[in-house]
């Protein structure tokens, strides 16, 4: 059964070009409920963390240093569905292949700097959640 919470970053670039608050609209219009959200710099430390599943490939520093060059946007969002329900509200990694009107095809301006992260499991949902938020953070 699919859960009702995920997880997202707006990403250093979304963030540094303004569009935050579009994208914060495009997630509530989609019928997201924001059940945590806070702004914060990563440290390349913190970063590294985060992205430790990717620790071994060529990308790794690159993402760590990238996604540590400014501040980000981190929420909990709430729906019947969300995992799959925001993923598709995303749009594809590559914005040249996300489909019209996606956060990524209107906001990212490259494969890398793509606007927003996205979990890709329940199960990541939580264990992303739970990295930027703790217990008594969460409504």
């Amino acid at each position: 059964m699919a859960g009702n919470r995920t997880f997202t970053m707006i990403k250093p670039d979304a963030v540094g070009n303004n569009h935050t608050g579009h994208i914060i609209a495009k997630i509530s219009e989609a019928g997201f409920r924001i059940v945590a959200m806070k702004y914060l710099r990563l440290t390349p430390e913190r970063a590294g963390e985060f992205y430790a599943v990717h620790s071994a490939r060529p990308f790794y520093k690159d993402l760590v240093k990238y996604m540590s060059s400014g501040p980000i946007v981190a929420a909990i969002l709430e729906k019947d569905n969300a995992v799959e329900d925001f993923r598709k509200l995303i749009g594809a990694t590559d914005p040249a292949k996300a489909a019209p009107g996606t956060i990524r095809n209107l906001y990212a301006k490259s494969i890398d700097a793509n606007a927003v992260h996205g979990s890709d499991s329940d199960e990541n949902a939580a264990i992303e959640g739970n990295f930027f938020f703790s217990l008594t953070e969460r409504y």
